[in-house]
């Protein structure tokens, strides 16, 4: 008997595109804010992503954490109107 695997992929229907970052800092410091949702290992993710950051942002980048505690339930308007005061950028974590 032949088995025959099937990749159920398509070709992209545009063209992929490679992403370019947004933020113009126009030489400013930057302070990037990270949102744990509240699975279990996101924030313990966002350990990593802070220190693979911190590599690649220029010097005098800065990070503040924001853990919204409850996957289930939305980011509070609360914590967006803080992070919208204190941060340029936001980056989410999904752990599990």
């Amino acid at each position: 008997m032949t088995i025959a695997y099937l990749d159920p992929r398509a070709e992209p229907g545009v063209p992929i595109e490679a992403y370019m970052a947004r933020l113009s800092t126009d030489g400013a410091i930057v302070t990037v804010g990270l949102l744990a949702n509240g699975f279990p290992d996101s924030v313990a993710f966002l350990d990593h992503v802070e220190k693979a950051l911190a590599e690649a942002t220029p010097a005098g980048t800065s990070f503040l954490r924001y853990d919204k505690g409850n996957a289930s339930v939305p980011v509070s308007i609360s914590m967006i109107d803080q992070m919208c005061r204190e941060v340029q950028v936001v980056v989410t974590a999904y752990g599990h």
